[in-house]
């Protein structure tokens, strides 16, 4: 059986933590942060974590990680 390609445009959105777990960015941080809260930015620093089931397909796209 031939290797598995890597999806390149998942590879550099997502990562495969410890326990298996799919870590993502968010979204809604990239312009126009002037009128948004504090808070609300404060909140988007942090990664979020996928939902079991898109896990599963992101998983799919990343086979050696």
């Amino acid at each position: 059986m031939s290797k598995l390609k890597t999806h390149k445009g998942a590879a550099k959105r997502f990562k495969i933590t410890g326990s298996g777990k799919v870590k993502r960015c968010k979204a809604y941080r990239s312009h126009l942060m002037n009128h948004k809260s504090q808070k609300q930015k404060r909140k988007l620093r942090k990664e979020g974590i996928m939902f079991e089931g898109e896990a599963i397909r992101i998983r799919k796209l990343l086979p050696y990680s």
